[in-house]
């Protein structure tokens, strides 16, 4: 142990250079000398033993202090390393998972976007292009919408097939629906097709009779009466042949039938207005609702003259 001993005229200290412990101090501003009392031994001990149990202390504290950023840049570095090996796995599992999405996913060449391969249809198994169920759906309604059975790939150099039972769980029941019986019908020879010809049906009808003519028709779906030789309404006041040859005279259907009619009535067309009119009872001087009036038997014009139908 050291001692030095910093002189000053105000102060005079004697300090333990390990310790760094006041040992003695002067008496104020002109104090002479003897004044100053150095520590005596027991005071000296005393304060030995307090500085050695403070220092102590303070040792345990750095040794501590120090031991534990130690220990901590040990447990870090094994933590670190530990988290690192962590991160590497996490990296390689995302790299891995990335790679494994990367192959799930595919660009449909219609749309031209990706979609996860889950969402990948190939509808036939003579081909290997692959587009997205939207776009497959949208394909075949349009082509439904167009009176097409025979739906190929859409890839414009293929020409495979798509087949139903391939695509039924991707496209909507009524879209589905329409393309089979569309497919029935194309199975069916055109020869045994027959239509119901109002426009509002148009139900396909199969005429399973060979060899024999069939007219009066009715149609199952909407239950009205058809002609199915002439394709037409049912003419029920005229035969096939007598209805042709009224159609070849020009006019729609409800004409001819109303002049057919008129025909089997006797009824009159007014001079003036060409309107028909039928006599129900009476005499044979008709007034038209133009007001003309005129003879019922032989059309000419009435007047006080003419007496001489009956």
């Amino acid at each position: 142990m050291a001692e030095g001993i910093d002189n000053s005229d105000a102060l005079q200290v004697v300090v333990d250079d390990f310790y760094f412990a006041v040992l003695s101090v002067a008496s104020d501003d002109g104090a002479e000398e003897e004044d100053v009392f150095p520590i005596s031994d027991e005071k000296y001990a005393e304060q030995l033993c307090l500085q050695e149990a403070l220092m102590s202390s303070v040792s345990f504290g750095d040794t501590s202090s120090s031991s534990h950023p130690r220990y901590r840049k040990s447990e870090t570095g094994e933590s670190s390393s530990s988290a690192l090996k962590i991160e590497d796995k996490k990296m390689k599992s995302s790299m891995d998972a990335n790679a494994t999405f990367g192959d799930e996913i595919s660009l449909c060449q219609i749309c031209i976007e990706a979609k996860p391969a889950n969402e990948m249809r190939n509808c036939t198994n003579r081909c290997t292009h692959v587009y997205c169920s939207e776009c497959i759906a949208k394909h075949v309604a349009a082509k439904i919408q167009e009176n097409i059975t025979r739906i190929t790939c859409p890839d414009l150099d293929c020409q495979a097939t798509l087949e139903p039972h391939l695509c039924r769980d991707i496209i909507p029941g009524q879209v589905f629906d329409r393309w089979e019986n569309a497919l029935c019908e194309s199975l069916i020879l055109a020869a045994h097709k027959i239509y119901c010809p109002f426009k509002d049906c148009s139900a396909m009808l199969v005429n399973d009779d060979d060899g024999v003519t069939i007219r009066e028709t009715e149609c199952p779906h909407c239950r009205r009466l058809f002609c199915a030789q002439c394709k037409v309404p049912w003419h029920s006041d005229l035969d096939c042949d007598e209805y042709q040859e009224l159609k070849r005279g020009g006019g729609g259907l409800e004409d001819m039938l109303l002049r057919k009619l008129a025909e089997k009535k006797k009824w009159r067309r007014c001079p003036r207005c060409n309107y028909y009119v039928e006599k129900i009872e009476g005499c044979l001087h008709i007034t038209c609702r133009c007001k003309y009036e005129f003879c019922y038997r032989c059309g000419v014009k009435w007047g006080q003259s003419h007496g001489g139908c009956q």
